[in-house]
């Protein structure tokens, strides 16, 4: 409630403050020989040329041009104002003043067009920023699958040589020992690796049941690897 009366308040001094100077200025017009309808229209031209300005200043305060006219359109609506307050005979009005007068509706046109037609600053849109992008590249699970070496292909096992059957009535001739097995070149290079790592991690050289059992050949060709790495 009060804050209706209060904005009440301030409308009925605006409206009082406005048919006053409306009135000096009027009365100002018609001494000075504007005499009518255009001594009505002097005070509307200089209220709406204040209005103008104003509005503009409230668009974009730092327009100089917009002070300029709304300081020009109050001395006129002051002057108007003080003058009619008995500082001035306006039954005898100077030249100057109906100089003023006449010129006012060039100058209160001149105003409005500028006002009217100024260029209005542009506001630059408000720029969102932008996602940023995912730089991270996706990394593909790679599975690294390992080619088995082929193993060495081994020599076919020679047969068991045979016994002969003893002869009670002679001595036993001694058997000769089996020749060595012939050993491939890359399963003998394999062998040697097997035996380096054998060997740096116990200290001691591989034995053959060990060589057999990495390799899984039989025992005469294992013999005979071991033999050759020693």
């Amino acid at each position: 409630m009060s804050r209706t009366l209060r904005l009440d308040a301030i409308l009925i001094q605006a409206v009082i403050a406005g048919a006053l100077s409306f009135a000096h200025l009027h009365d100002l017009a018609a001494a000075a020989g504007q005499d009518g309808w255009k001594a009505w229209a002097y005070p509307v031209s200089v209220d709406l040329l204040l209005v103008a300005a104003w509005r503009r200043m409230r668009k974009d305060g730092g327009s100089r041009d917009a002070w300029l006219w709304f300081a020009i359109a109050l001395v006129a609506s002051l002057g108007a104002n003080v003058a009619t307050a008995g500082l001035l005979d306006m039954n005898d009005v100077p030249d100057w003043l109906r100089i003023l007068v006449a010129g006012w509706p060039a100058l209160a046109f001149l105003g409005g067009t500028l006002l009217a037609h100024a260029p209005t600053p542009e506001q630059k849109p408000d720029l969102e920023p932008l996602a940023e992008p995912d730089l991270e590249p996706a990394t593909p699970n790679l599975v690294v699958e390992r080619v088995p070496e082929p193993a060495p292909e081994l020599p076919p096992a020679e047969p068991a040589a045979q016994e002969t059957p003893s002869v009670p009535e002679t001595a036993p001739e001694p058997v000769p020992s089996a020749p060595a097995a012939s050993v491939p070149p890359a399963l003998l290079d394999h062998a040697r690796k097997i035996a380096d790592a054998h060997h740096a991690q116990t200290g001691a050289p591989i034995d053959a049941a060990t060589l057999r059992a990495r390799l899984g050949i039989p025992a005469p060709l294992a013999d005979s690897i071991a033999l050759q790495l020693t």
